[in-house]
């Protein structure tokens, strides 16, 4: 392919053609990453802080214009991207302020004996790969970029083909940003085609891949990275199927529980890697025609991202019928453009078995409801789960006494554990944990959500008996970047 095409969603149209990146130019963009890392690592974070501020800022002056276009590419509507603009602008801030702050690289320091200092360094250029689904918070500015910037690496960006304009747009706005900063060529760039995110994967001058997006691509690109003869980290954020429980005094709500269930499964057409799309609940509750008529009553309806992921998902559909599952409710997408019914699932719970198609995602407005008779059948079925990222427990009240078990059997498959929520959003704070075990991820010890997702792109190194001229700014004797620091074992704030 020669160009990248915008289509408008709800129409099915092509609109604008992004010409794709050639070798050459996507080579350039490395070599300028590479020759700013070092730069860009010995600056102070509050000053990178700064350059993050200055994208935030633009991203708002900017919004309405961004926001027309991310419409058109993407059918999410003006008020779903309005909020997620707003997010991107304020995750951007909050890592600014997580790197000013500084904890990120636990500095850590003994005065005596060993003669040690140990910091985590920039691991150099960052090739991110955005996601389809939020076009803003998770795709050119997004979580990976802000995280990779405010972390002291450059970042060069592979488009997204779901939103082609809109990623040009964004990345002149931060050029246009950082070239009225002290922020070094060669910190921000954007290439575009599939050739070019391979090369960008294969390339001497790449440290890390950031990725957000389906299993199969982001096992490809891990599986190339494993193929270099320097083997670089993948932090690939996948996703699987997230489950729910209802414990049986749960089940004393379930007309509340079943409109929480569609408004979650079926929000952004289901295009959401947290999305809950397996609910368990207790035999005899009735909880089945509950949801199907919550689901009717609700009556969700949007357009998908893609039309292959438009096809994927009526593919993934007519594949969990066949392995078993029985459709209890409908409801049908939009008539123009690409879309898809919105649909409830029913599967005994004895056909869920490790390696079961009815255990792996279907990307899009689709959950099944799965019916379990006591405790031990439930504890089964969720062992046969793939590791997710997000898992929930519907309970009676802070009493119940099913909550504590629950809660730990989830813990040990999903990366956060909600109780009496839907796990659908994904808040930026310094307590969040956006990853899971594998394959929901490809590094399960880390977060692509949070303050936790700077030390993706940083790994530590001791200095033992190192002159303080010779010491990285963090670790010397007069703190000059105001780091807090742990010496002789104690936590020493700057005063």
């Amino acid at each position: 392919m020669t160009a990248d095409v915008s289509y408008a969603v709800r129409t099915g149209t092509a609109t604008v053609e992004i010409p794709v990146s050639g070798p050459d130019e996507v080579d350039a963009a490395l070599a300028g990453a590479a020759a700013a890392a070092p730069m860009i690592a010995a600056t102070p974070p509050a000053e990178r802080a700064s350059w993050l501020g200055a994208i935030a800022g633009a991203l708002d002056e900017n919004s309405d214009r961004l926001i027309e276009i991310a419409d058109r590419e993407t059918g999410l509507g003006v008020d779903r991207l309005r909020m997620e603009v707003g997010r991107t602008s304020a995750q951007l801030r909050y890592y600014a302020e997580v790197a000013g702050e500084g904890s990120y690289l636990d500095a850590t320091i003994d005065t005596e004996g060993t003669g040690l200092a140990r910091v985590r360094v920039p691991l150099g250029p960052v090739a991110v790969f955005g996601a389809s689904n939020f076009p803003f918070a998770f795709s050119v500015l997004g979580t990976d970029t802000a995280s990779a910037l405010a972390a002291g690496c450059p970042v060069v960006v592979k488009g997204h083909p779901a939103h082609p304009e809109l990623s040009q747009e964004l990345a002149r706005l931060t050029q246009d940003a950082l070239a009225g900063t002290s922020a070094p060529a060669g910190l921000f760039a954007l290439v575009t085609g599939f050739a070019a995110g391979e090369r960008l994967v294969r390339a001497e001058h790449t440290a890390a891949v950031a990725f957000t997006g389906s299993q199969q691509a982001g096992l490809a690109l891990w599986r190339i990275a494993n193929e270099r003869e320097v083997v670089i980290p993948v932090f690939a954020e996948m996703g699987t199927v997230n489950p729910v429980v209802v414990t049986p005094s749960g089940a004393t709500r379930i007309d509340e529980i079943a409109e929480g269930f569609v408004d979650s499964f079926s929000r952004g057409a289901g295009q959401y890697c947290t999305k809950p799309g397996l609910l368990f609940v207790p035999a005899g509750a009735d909880a089945t025609t509950r949801i199907a008529e919550a689901l009717r009553r609700l009556a969700p309806s949007a357009w998908m991202l893609t039309r292959p992921i438009a096809t994927a998902a009526a593919t993934g559909v007519a594949e969990l019928l066949a392995a078993g599952a029985v459709a209890i409710a409908e409801v049908p997408g939009p008539s123009d453009g690409w879309s898809v019914d919105t649909t409830l699932l029913r599967v005994p719970i004895d056909k869920l078995r490790p390696g079961s198609r009815l255990l792996a995602e279907c990307f899009g407005p689709v959950a099944i409801v799965v019916e379990y008779r006591e405790p031990a059948e439930l504890d089964r079925a969720l062992a046969s789960l793939q590791g997710t990222l997000a898992a929930a427990v519907q309970t009676g009240g802070v009493d119940d006494p099913e909550v504590p078990r629950l809660v730990a059997m989830l813990g040990g498959l999903a990366g956060r554990v909600a109780v009496d929520e839907w796990p659908t959003g994904v808040a930026v704070s310094w307590a969040q944990q956006h990853g899971g075990p594998w394959p929901a991820t490809t590094a399960p010890a880390t977060t692509s959500v949070g303050a936790g997702a700077l030390a993706r792109f940083t790994r530590p190194v001791a200095y033992q008996h190192v002159p303080d001229a010779a010491l990285p700014p963090a670790l010397r004797a007069g703190n000059p970047w105001r780091l807090p620091r742990r010496v002789d074992g104690v936590l020493v704030n700057p005063g």
